[in-house]
């Protein structure tokens, strides 16, 4: 096969591919009595705690509240129960490339032009991504000054129902194995820790193929303290400000899918209070057409300032992935992120696999690779490309890396004041150096896994590097004008080739827009509690650590009030 043959080829695989829709109503099939559709609630109602956002830190902490108090956890989405997209291994990336108004997922293009996704369904993005589960650091850890044993405490509660071993095959020990032979080492085997070597983690995927969600967190939730509402679309926070020193919050505005009004309110009781758990755009998002946010914006757009806070919608990061597709001789497995090579110098390796799409007619393409799939549905010219191909031609998968941090940091604005659209989020990828160096130096330990000999079965001899190169160059992963040529620098392939990891976060930073107890600084009884939060992003993936934060917030509020009711 020719280099224009696989770059043809390479393209038509790096794009979304999406499987049959489900309707409605077997996507939003219901598993806890406490679960309604938010057209069933009453026009006002009153609780201890709302919950905004049920996505990955919402679920648990509002299952740990409702044990002494009354919650209720507002969803903007659906159930993800019911809903074989979501909750089977071989389907994934099909919610991703569903871009129905009531996807689980809603699109979104960063002004830099790198095409991405947020969550919209119960779970949020545990529902969506690649499953990896692997913890924070140490370090980490002590830096956002969490209590060690409370933190190790809410990871065990999480993982007693969300994590499991993977069972690594050939594409993935390959990977394992290749990395150990350039040397990230040591092997640490399988381990939720974050440890520098190689190891493999943790998957929220079970033995089964089934994905397990923040949104099964739930069970531990006391059934007659919660009540949980799906689509369920918050358009602000109320704040009562007279007979107060200052801004208090108090009630939240939602409406329902027929576009009615419901206004929920805090009980009148000390210590009650409202939580923003709508991830790293949807929490400043809200918190601005709220009021709080930086005055210029707000007044833009006719909304009345509540709280001049200029940090919020600040500090807005996204972890830079860049891949490379290695087409493979021999068949591999479907396999999402098992594997992990932690460098010391800032970079983590990772990898997945696909099988072909035998069987499959031009309108019912399922993911091929998800990583690369999130970007545009597949041409025509393409279909007809794939379908004229043997289907050995499809086999293979791609070797990342993504870089620590990033250093790299933007800003969110508004766009309108409906809260169903999205915001303006620029991430100015690479704009650091140091962000760059990490990712040229994870491209070369790409390229040596790629050259390793326990990576060579899975190896076309006669395609030499830089044309793996090129036929990732030229395919249309982002929205960027490409460079390619055989003399690609890894300079400019990182800058060509960005795409994200869905590891998105800032935004409402402790430290300039909340405080070590997550209160958002300048208003009473608000807090922010998700991975907005984060002033760089966790482990080499972070949803494990949101859930923690779910669970370990939770845990400390009730104890707080104990005491302080005592």
């Amino acid at each position: 096969m020719g280099a224009s043959s696989w770059r043809l080829l390479f393209a038509a695989l790096a794009v979304i591919l999406f499987s049959h829709q489900h309707s409605a109503a077997s996507q939003n099939v219901p598993k806890y009595r406490f679960m309604h559709n938010a057209t069933t609630a009453p026009s006002i109602s009153y609780y201890d705690y709302i919950v905004i956002g049920g996505g990955t830190a919402g679920c648990p902490l509002a299952a740990t509240l409702s044990q002494s108090y009354s919650v209720l956890l507002l969803e903007r989405g659906g159930s993800p129960y019911g809903n074989p997209n979501i909750t089977n291994l071989a389907a994934f990336g099909a919610a991703l490339s569903d871009t129905s108004p009531t996807s689980p997922s809603q699109r979104f293009i960063s002004e830099d032009g790198v095409i991405n996704a947020r969550a919209r369904v119960l779970g949020g993005g545990s529902c969506l991504n690649a499953g990896f589960y692997t913890r924070a650091s140490p370090q980490y850890v002590r830096e956002a000054g969490w209590d060690g044993k409370a933190v190790n405490e809410s990871y065990n509660w999480v993982e007693k129902i969300v994590a499991f071993q993977p069972q690594v095959k050939q594409w993935q020990s390959a990977v394992r194995d290749g990395l150990l032979e350039i040397g990230i080492l040591p092997n640490n085997g399988f381990t939720y820790d974050h440890i520098h070597g190689t190891k493999v983690g943790g998957t929220i995927f079970d033995q089964h193929g089934n994905r397990h969600t923040a949104a099964d967190l739930l069970q531990y939730a006391n059934p007659t303290g919660i009540t949980v509402l799906l689509h369920a679309t918050v358009h602000r926070i109320l704040f009562r400000t007279k007979g107060v020193s200052r801004p208090m919050a108090h009630g939240v505005v939602f409406r329902d899918t027929l576009g009615r009004k419901h206004k929920a309110y805090l009980k009148h009781r000390p210590g009650n209070e409202i939580i923003i758990s709508a991830g790293a755009l949807g929490s400043p998002q809200l918190l601005m057409l709220s009021g709080v946010g930086p005055v210029e914006q707000l007044r833009a757009h006719n909304i009345s300032v509540t709280l001049d806070q200029p940090l919020v919608g600040k500090g807005m990061a996204d972890n830079p992935m860049n891949a490379i597709f290695v087409p493979s001789p021999v068949p591999v497995e479907v396999s999402l992120i098992e594997v992990v090579g932690i460098t010391n110098f800032g970079s983590y390796i990772e990898a997945s696999s696909g099988e072909n799409f035998a069987g499959r007619s031009s309108k019912d393409y399922g993911m091929f690779f998800p990583k690369m799939g999130q970007l545009s549905r597949v041409p025509p010219k393409a279909i007809e490309m794939m379908e004229s191909r043997e289907d050995s031609a499809f086999r293979g998968g791609f070797i990342l890396e993504k870089i620590l941090g990033p250093i790299s940091t933007g800003h969110l604005e508004l766009r309108t004041r409906n809260p169903n659209d999205n915001p303006t989020v620029t991430f100015n990828y690479f704009q650091d150096p140091r962000d760059l160096e990490r990712c040229v130096q994870g491209l070369s330990t790409v390229e040596k896994v790629i050259e390793s000999k326990a990576f060579s079965p899975f190896r076309y001899k006669d395609i030499p590097l830089s044309l793996l190169l090129n036929m990732t160059a030229n395919s249309p992963v982002n929205l960027l004008p490409k460079h390619a040529n055989t003399s690609l620098s890894l300079e400019q392939f990182c800058r060509d080739t960005v795409m994200t990891i869905w590891h998105y976060h800032g935004g409402c930073q402790v430290g300039k827009v909340l405080d070590t107890d997550y209160k958002v600084l300048g208003v009473d009884a608000l807090r922010v509690i998700d991975g907005s939060t984060f002033n760089y992003s966790p482990g080499t993936n972070p949803q494990a650590t949101v859930m923690m934060l779910g669970r370990y917030m939770g845990v400390k509020m009730l104890r707080e009030r104990h005491v302080a009711s005592s």
